[in-house]
């Protein structure tokens, strides 16, 4: 009986811990980086305040998960489309349409994460998601090249300033985006973008981007 209590318990503060995450998530989404505080949380999680700093002793600490869970979700959903690509130019194709269509279908969430200039404790989660992407983007490129699909002359440089080249311009799109096709025409023009600066011919870019095939978020 005592386990039974434990596990449900465990089950609870599960469930608490996740209201707090998903509150937080809205309110960045809503009103930015800076509007994730204890207070305003716990109100929209329904708990009291005392209840969030048990899980998260700071508002830079809450700030910090939520840009941790968000990087986590992304790295994952761009790692699962590669790995699930025909080979490796397909696979760094794949890759950034996963990642431009995921931010772009969150970019309101994705401009406070990544760019809100209020963002309290997310500079240092910012940095990290940055160097997980590029360290992503490296492994998919040298694969691309070591196959024979990319020029072998690309600088080190390379995966970060796609990087750099791909949040600059998702972040950039007017936020209006009024339909998932207005989504996937400015995927695809990031896509082309990126794979015509790694060395990719245009007309076969252009036939890795049309053979996509986005899977359900």
């Amino acid at each position: 009986m005592a386990y039974r209590r434990t596990e449900r318990m465990s089950a609870q503060l599960a469930a608490r811990q996740a209201a707090i995450m998903a509150a937080a998530r809205s309110l960045a989404r809503d009103s930015g980086i800076a509007a994730v505080q204890i207070v305003p949380v716990a109100q929209r999680a329904g708990i009291a305040s005392g209840t969030v700093y048990r899980y998260f002793p700071s508002k830079d600490d809450l700030v910090g998960a939520v840009v941790g869970a968000f990087a986590e979700g992304e790295l994952a959903a761009l790692r699962r489309a590669a790995a699930a690509a025909p080979g490796p130019l397909s696979a760094l194709a794949a890759g950034i349409m996963t990642f431009a269509l995921r931010m772009l279908e969150e970019r309101r969430l994705a401009w406070a994460i990544l760019a809100d200039p209020g963002a309290g404790g997310a500079p240092a989660g910012r940095l990290a998601f940055r160097r997980a992407l590029t360290d992503t983007f490296k492994e998919l490129i040298q694969a691309a090249t070591a196959a024979g699909h990319l020029p072998n002359d690309e600088p080190p440089c390379a995966a970060a300033a796609l990087i750099g080249a791909i949040l600059e311009g998702l972040l950039l799109i007017p936020e209006e985006t009024p339909s998932s096709d207005d989504r996937g025409r400015e995927a695809q023009a990031l896509t082309l973008f990126a794979l015509r600066a790694l060395g990719v011919g245009d007309a076969h870019a252009r036939g890795l981007v049309v053979a996509f095939k986005p899977r359900e978020r």
